[in-house]
Protein backbone atom coordinates (compact mmCIF):
# COMPACT_ATOMS: atom_id res chain seq x y z
CA UNK A 1 0.00 0.00 0.00
CA UNK A 2 1.56 3.39 -0.92
CA UNK A 3 -1.71 5.86 -0.24
CA UNK A 4 -0.49 9.51 0.82
CA UNK A 5 -1.95 12.00 2.67
CA UNK A 6 -0.84 16.11 2.84
CA UNK A 7 -2.84 17.44 5.02
CA UNK A 8 -2.76 21.46 5.56
CA UNK A 9 1.15 20.68 5.07
CA UNK A 10 3.25 24.01 5.40
CA UNK A 11 7.18 24.73 5.43
CA UNK A 12 8.93 27.81 6.72
CA UNK A 13 12.45 29.10 6.86
CA UNK A 14 12.63 31.24 9.58
CA UNK A 15 10.44 33.91 8.43
CA UNK A 16 10.28 32.88 4.65
CA UNK A 17 7.22 30.74 3.86
CA UNK A 18 8.10 28.21 0.95
CA UNK A 19 5.15 26.24 1.20
CA UNK A 20 1.74 27.69 1.81
CA UNK A 21 -0.68 24.87 3.38
CA UNK A 22 -0.92 22.42 1.05
CA UNK A 23 -3.53 19.66 0.56
CA UNK A 24 -3.30 16.25 -1.13
CA UNK A 25 -4.39 12.82 -1.36
CA UNK A 26 -2.52 10.51 -3.51
CA UNK A 27 -3.96 7.06 -4.48
CA UNK A 28 -2.04 3.60 -3.96
CA UNK A 29 -0.22 3.13 -7.19
CA UNK A 30 -1.01 6.02 -8.81
CA UNK A 31 1.72 8.02 -10.65
CA UNK A 32 1.77 11.90 -9.48
CA UNK A 33 3.86 14.47 -11.17
CA UNK A 34 4.70 17.98 -9.19
CA UNK A 35 5.70 21.19 -12.02
CA UNK A 36 6.03 24.54 -11.62
CA UNK A 37 8.27 27.00 -12.01
CA UNK A 38 11.87 27.38 -10.73
CA UNK A 39 11.35 28.47 -6.59
CA UNK A 40 7.66 27.04 -6.42
CA UNK A 41 8.73 24.41 -3.80
CA UNK A 42 8.26 21.35 -5.73
CA UNK A 43 11.76 19.87 -4.98
CA UNK A 44 11.30 21.29 -1.43
CA UNK A 45 7.36 19.44 -0.77
CA UNK A 46 8.73 16.11 -2.21
CA UNK A 47 12.16 16.34 0.39
CA UNK A 48 9.25 17.25 3.06
CA UNK A 49 7.77 14.07 2.29
CA UNK A 50 10.47 11.56 1.57
CA UNK A 51 11.50 13.15 5.09
CA UNK A 52 14.87 15.22 4.31
CA UNK A 53 12.82 18.30 5.44
CA UNK A 54 10.98 19.09 8.26
CA UNK A 55 7.41 19.75 7.94
CA UNK A 56 6.96 23.27 9.89
CA UNK A 57 2.61 22.64 10.37
CA UNK A 58 0.65 20.24 9.02
CA UNK A 59 0.39 16.35 8.79
CA UNK A 60 1.51 13.59 6.44
CA UNK A 61 0.39 9.97 6.29
CA UNK A 62 1.10 7.07 4.69
CA UNK A 63 -1.31 4.23 4.32
CA UNK A 64 -3.35 6.41 7.20
CA UNK A 65 -0.43 6.39 9.52
CA UNK A 66 0.76 10.05 10.60
CA UNK A 67 4.63 10.07 9.84
CA UNK A 68 4.97 13.71 10.18
CA UNK A 69 7.79 13.33 13.26
CA UNK A 70 8.93 10.02 11.57
CA UNK A 71 12.96 9.78 10.28
CA UNK A 72 13.70 9.22 6.80
CA UNK A 73 14.14 5.22 7.43
CA UNK A 74 10.79 4.47 9.23
CA UNK A 75 8.34 5.63 6.11
CA UNK A 76 9.13 3.41 3.57
CA UNK A 77 9.93 5.46 0.94
CA UNK A 78 13.03 5.32 -1.35
CA UNK A 79 14.36 8.42 -3.28
CA UNK A 80 15.91 8.68 -6.72
CA UNK A 81 17.58 12.37 -7.22
CA UNK A 82 19.59 13.99 -10.06
CA UNK A 83 22.89 12.98 -9.40
CA UNK A 84 23.26 8.56 -9.46
CA UNK A 85 25.30 9.24 -6.47
CA UNK A 86 26.63 5.53 -7.16
CA UNK A 87 29.79 4.44 -5.33
CA UNK A 88 32.88 4.60 -8.28
CA UNK A 89 34.97 1.19 -6.88
CA UNK A 90 31.87 -1.30 -6.80
CA UNK A 91 29.82 -3.40 -9.31
CA UNK A 92 26.62 -2.92 -10.59
CA UNK A 93 25.26 -5.66 -8.87
CA UNK A 94 27.15 -3.99 -5.31
CA UNK A 95 25.90 -0.92 -5.64
CA UNK A 96 22.21 -2.05 -5.94
CA UNK A 97 22.30 -4.61 -3.33
CA UNK A 98 24.33 -1.74 -1.13
CA UNK A 99 21.85 -0.38 1.03
CA UNK A 100 20.41 -4.46 2.07
CA UNK A 101 23.37 -5.19 2.58
CA UNK A 102 24.41 -2.43 5.24
CA UNK A 103 21.07 -3.28 6.92
CA UNK A 104 22.77 -6.32 7.36
CA UNK A 105 20.15 -9.12 5.09
CA UNK A 106 21.14 -12.23 4.56
CA UNK A 107 23.24 -12.98 0.80
CA UNK A 108 20.53 -15.00 -0.81
CA UNK A 109 18.24 -12.24 -0.17
CA UNK A 110 20.37 -9.48 -1.88
CA UNK A 111 21.32 -11.39 -4.61
CA UNK A 112 17.48 -12.74 -5.23
CA UNK A 113 16.78 -8.38 -4.71
CA UNK A 114 19.08 -7.20 -7.27
CA UNK A 115 18.73 -10.04 -9.63
CA UNK A 116 15.02 -8.90 -9.95
CA UNK A 117 15.52 -5.26 -10.03
CA UNK A 118 18.47 -5.85 -12.81
CA UNK A 119 15.55 -7.75 -14.68
CA UNK A 120 13.23 -4.78 -14.71
CA UNK A 121 15.53 -2.75 -15.66
CA UNK A 122 17.22 -4.87 -18.45
CA UNK A 123 21.15 -4.38 -16.82
CA UNK A 124 21.30 -8.66 -15.88
CA UNK A 125 24.45 -8.73 -18.47
CA UNK A 126 25.41 -5.28 -16.50
CA UNK A 127 26.02 -6.40 -13.02
CA UNK A 128 29.63 -7.12 -12.84
CA UNK A 129 30.53 -3.63 -14.61
CA UNK A 130 31.94 -0.56 -12.91
CA UNK A 131 29.75 3.13 -13.01
CA UNK A 132 32.48 4.13 -15.22
CA UNK A 133 31.70 1.76 -17.72
CA UNK A 134 28.34 2.79 -18.33
CA UNK A 135 25.89 5.08 -20.11
CA UNK A 136 24.32 7.98 -18.69
CA UNK A 137 20.79 6.25 -19.20
CA UNK A 138 22.61 3.11 -17.80
CA UNK A 139 23.81 4.87 -14.47
CA UNK A 140 20.46 6.10 -13.95
CA UNK A 141 18.87 2.77 -14.21
CA UNK A 142 21.39 1.60 -11.80
CA UNK A 143 19.82 4.10 -9.58
CA UNK A 144 16.30 3.29 -9.72
CA UNK A 145 17.54 -0.16 -9.50
CA UNK A 146 19.09 0.34 -5.66
CA UNK A 147 15.70 1.66 -4.85
CA UNK A 148 13.80 -1.04 -6.22
CA UNK A 149 15.94 -3.74 -3.97
CA UNK A 150 14.75 -1.91 -0.80
CA UNK A 151 10.90 -2.89 -1.85
CA UNK A 152 9.59 0.73 -1.00
CA UNK A 153 5.96 1.56 -0.39
CA UNK A 154 6.42 4.75 -3.00
CA UNK A 155 8.92 6.02 -5.51
CA UNK A 156 10.33 9.49 -4.96
CA UNK A 157 11.88 10.80 -7.81
CA UNK A 158 13.40 14.70 -8.31
CA UNK A 159 14.45 15.42 -11.60
CA UNK A 160 16.23 12.18 -12.39
CA UNK A 161 16.60 12.75 -16.23
CA UNK A 162 18.14 16.33 -15.66
CA UNK A 163 22.09 15.40 -16.59
CA UNK A 164 20.65 13.30 -19.55
CA UNK A 165 21.03 14.45 -23.31
CA UNK A 166 17.66 14.81 -25.45
CA UNK A 167 17.88 11.05 -26.81
CA UNK A 168 18.24 9.53 -23.21
CA UNK A 169 15.98 11.52 -21.56
CA UNK A 170 13.30 10.14 -24.16
CA UNK A 171 14.90 6.63 -23.80
CA UNK A 172 14.12 6.65 -19.98
CA UNK A 173 10.73 8.52 -19.98
CA UNK A 174 10.09 5.50 -21.79
CA UNK A 175 11.92 3.27 -18.97
CA UNK A 176 9.72 4.81 -16.02
CA UNK A 177 6.25 4.61 -17.58
CA UNK A 178 7.07 1.12 -18.49
CA UNK A 179 8.41 0.60 -14.43
CA UNK A 180 5.20 2.24 -13.32
CA UNK A 181 3.21 -0.41 -15.29
CA UNK A 182 5.29 -3.40 -13.64
CA UNK A 183 5.96 -2.74 -10.01
CA UNK A 184 2.18 -0.47 -9.57
CA UNK A 185 3.66 1.31 -7.46
CA UNK A 186 3.10 5.28 -6.02
CA UNK A 187 5.53 7.49 -7.49
CA UNK A 188 5.95 10.96 -7.46
CA UNK A 189 8.13 12.19 -9.57
CA UNK A 190 9.54 16.55 -9.48
CA UNK A 191 10.52 18.02 -13.07
CA UNK A 192 10.32 21.39 -15.09
CA UNK A 193 10.32 19.27 -18.48
CA UNK A 194 6.45 19.47 -19.37
CA UNK A 195 6.91 16.82 -21.37
CA UNK A 196 7.43 14.80 -19.27
CA UNK A 197 4.81 15.50 -17.13
CA UNK A 198 2.21 15.02 -19.39
CA UNK A 199 3.42 11.73 -20.75
CA UNK A 200 3.77 9.70 -17.19
CA UNK A 201 1.64 11.55 -14.85
CA UNK A 202 -1.83 10.07 -14.00
CA UNK A 203 -1.87 13.40 -12.56
CA UNK A 204 -0.24 16.24 -12.36
CA UNK A 205 -0.23 18.95 -9.23
CA UNK A 206 0.57 22.70 -10.68
CA UNK A 207 2.64 24.64 -8.00
CA UNK A 208 2.54 28.32 -7.87
CA UNK A 209 4.51 30.28 -5.19
CA UNK A 210 4.22 26.91 -2.64
CA UNK A 211 0.77 26.90 -3.57
CA UNK A 212 -1.28 23.91 -5.37
CA UNK A 213 -2.49 26.38 -8.70
CA UNK A 214 -4.51 22.94 -10.06
CA UNK A 215 -4.27 19.26 -9.49
CA UNK A 216 -6.20 17.06 -11.92
CA UNK A 217 -5.06 14.44 -15.53
CA UNK A 218 -2.64 15.84 -17.89
CA UNK A 219 -5.63 15.93 -20.06
CA UNK A 220 -7.81 18.38 -17.69
CA UNK A 221 -4.51 20.50 -17.01
CA UNK A 222 -4.49 21.00 -21.11
CA UNK A 223 -8.16 21.52 -22.15
CA UNK A 224 -9.51 22.79 -18.83
CA UNK A 225 -6.80 25.47 -17.11
CA UNK A 226 -8.43 26.68 -14.15
CA UNK A 227 -6.55 29.90 -14.04
CA UNK A 228 -4.91 32.14 -16.28
CA UNK A 229 -1.26 30.82 -14.72
CA UNK A 230 -1.86 27.28 -15.51
CA UNK A 231 -2.84 27.96 -18.83
CA UNK A 232 0.18 29.26 -19.58
CA UNK A 233 2.48 26.95 -18.06
CA UNK A 234 1.22 23.79 -19.56
CA UNK A 235 1.77 23.33 -22.92
CA UNK A 236 4.27 23.74 -25.48
CA UNK A 237 3.73 26.43 -27.41
CA UNK A 238 1.97 27.81 -24.56
CA UNK A 239 -1.61 29.00 -24.77
CA UNK A 240 -1.98 32.42 -26.75
CA UNK A 241 -3.57 34.70 -24.24
CA UNK A 242 -5.25 38.15 -25.35
CA UNK A 243 -6.95 40.81 -23.91
CA UNK A 244 -11.24 40.60 -24.54
CA UNK A 245 -14.25 42.17 -23.42
CA UNK A 246 -17.21 40.56 -23.27
CA UNK A 247 -21.25 41.07 -22.52
CA UNK A 248 -22.54 37.70 -21.97
CA UNK A 249 -23.51 36.59 -25.87
CA UNK A 250 -19.91 36.96 -27.34
CA UNK A 251 -16.34 38.54 -27.33
CA UNK A 252 -14.38 41.21 -28.75
CA UNK A 253 -10.80 41.84 -29.22
CA UNK A 254 -8.59 44.61 -30.07
CA UNK A 255 -9.00 45.66 -33.38
CA UNK A 256 -12.96 45.54 -32.80
CA UNK A 257 -13.77 41.97 -34.02
CA UNK A 258 -14.44 38.68 -32.36
CA UNK A 259 -17.42 36.40 -32.46
CA UNK A 260 -19.84 34.44 -29.76
CA UNK A 261 -19.47 32.85 -26.91
CA UNK A 262 -21.63 32.59 -23.47
CA UNK A 263 -19.29 33.69 -20.96
CA UNK A 264 -20.70 33.32 -17.38
CA UNK A 265 -19.18 36.24 -16.00
CA UNK A 266 -17.06 38.93 -17.24
CA UNK A 267 -13.97 38.17 -18.90
CA UNK A 268 -10.87 40.08 -19.72
CA UNK A 269 -8.81 37.45 -21.17
CA UNK A 270 -9.50 34.73 -23.97
CA UNK A 271 -7.23 31.91 -24.34
CA UNK A 272 -6.78 28.95 -27.26
CA UNK A 273 -4.17 26.29 -28.08
CA UNK A 274 -2.03 26.83 -30.69
CA UNK A 275 -3.93 23.69 -32.97
CA UNK A 276 -7.34 25.61 -32.52
CA UNK A 277 -6.45 28.25 -34.79
CA UNK A 278 -6.69 28.34 -38.33
CA UNK A 279 -4.91 30.80 -41.01
CA UNK A 280 -6.83 32.48 -43.77
CA UNK A 281 -6.68 35.22 -46.34
CA UNK A 282 -7.03 38.77 -44.65
CA UNK A 283 -10.37 39.80 -43.32
CA UNK A 284 -11.41 36.41 -42.39
CA UNK A 285 -11.73 35.33 -39.00
CA UNK A 286 -11.58 36.82 -35.64
CA UNK A 287 -7.88 38.69 -36.19
CA UNK A 288 -5.46 39.93 -38.70
CA UNK A 289 -2.11 39.84 -38.58
CA UNK A 290 1.39 39.21 -40.13
CA UNK A 291 3.53 36.34 -40.19
CA UNK A 292 6.45 37.46 -37.88
CA UNK A 293 8.09 34.15 -37.94
CA UNK A 294 7.74 30.41 -38.79
CA UNK A 295 9.23 27.33 -36.78
CA UNK A 296 9.45 24.10 -39.09
CA UNK A 297 9.73 20.97 -36.94
CA UNK A 298 9.00 18.22 -39.25
CA UNK A 299 4.96 16.78 -38.76
CA UNK A 300 4.46 20.61 -37.87
CA UNK A 301 5.54 23.97 -38.30
CA UNK A 302 4.35 26.94 -35.56
CA UNK A 303 3.77 30.07 -37.30
CA UNK A 304 4.12 33.19 -35.39
CA UNK A 305 1.86 36.21 -35.94
CA UNK A 306 1.91 40.01 -34.83
CA UNK A 307 -1.23 41.64 -34.67
CA UNK A 308 -3.48 43.66 -32.74
CA UNK A 309 -3.42 41.24 -29.98
CA UNK A 310 0.27 40.93 -29.73
CA UNK A 311 1.99 37.84 -30.76
CA UNK A 312 -0.37 34.50 -31.60
CA UNK A 313 1.39 31.50 -32.19
CA UNK A 314 -0.16 29.13 -34.51
CA UNK A 315 0.20 25.24 -35.11
CA UNK A 316 -0.06 24.12 -38.94
CA UNK A 317 1.13 21.04 -40.42
CA UNK A 318 4.81 20.95 -41.40
CA UNK A 319 4.29 21.55 -45.23
CA UNK A 320 3.16 24.81 -44.74
CA UNK A 321 4.09 27.25 -47.19
CA UNK A 322 3.74 30.64 -45.03
CA UNK A 323 6.85 33.68 -44.76
CA UNK A 324 7.69 36.26 -42.39
CA UNK A 325 5.81 39.42 -43.76
CA UNK A 326 2.80 37.89 -45.38
CA UNK A 327 -0.98 39.17 -43.70
CA UNK A 328 -3.16 36.24 -42.78
CA UNK A 329 -6.55 35.75 -40.65
CA UNK A 330 -6.36 33.95 -38.17
CA UNK A 331 -9.85 32.03 -37.52
CA UNK A 332 -10.25 30.46 -34.11
CA UNK A 333 -12.02 27.35 -33.03
CA UNK A 334 -15.99 28.38 -30.94
CA UNK A 335 -15.51 25.03 -29.36
CA UNK A 336 -11.89 25.74 -27.85
CA UNK A 337 -11.67 29.14 -26.26
CA UNK A 338 -10.99 29.37 -22.98
CA UNK A 339 -11.85 33.16 -20.66
CA UNK A 340 -10.36 34.35 -17.26
CA UNK A 341 -12.04 36.77 -15.43
CA UNK A 342 -9.80 40.47 -14.09
CA UNK A 343 -8.57 37.86 -11.02
CA UNK A 344 -7.08 35.00 -14.06
CA UNK A 345 -9.49 32.57 -12.60
CA UNK A 346 -11.01 30.43 -15.65
CA UNK A 347 -14.77 30.89 -16.45
CA UNK A 348 -18.01 28.96 -17.53
CA UNK A 349 -19.10 28.65 -21.40
CA UNK A 350 -21.96 27.41 -23.20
Amino acid sequence: MGAITLDKVEKWFGEAQVIKGVDLEIADGEFVVFVGPSGCGKSTLLRMIGGLEDISRGRLLIDGRDVTDQPPSKRGLTMVFQSYALYPHMSVGDNMGFSLKVAGAPKADIDKAVAHAADVLKLTDYLDRRPKDLSGGQRQRVAIGRSIVRDPTAFLFDEPLSNLDAALRVEMRYEIAKLSQRLNRTMIYVTHDQVEAMTLADRIVVLEFGKIAQVGTPRELYENPANLFVAQFIGSPKMNVMACETDGAGYTLPGGRGGKAKVAGTATHLGIRPEHIGIGAAGTGQLDGTVDVTEYLGADTFVVVDGASGQITVRVTGDSTLKPGETVGLTFDPARLSFFDADGLALATG
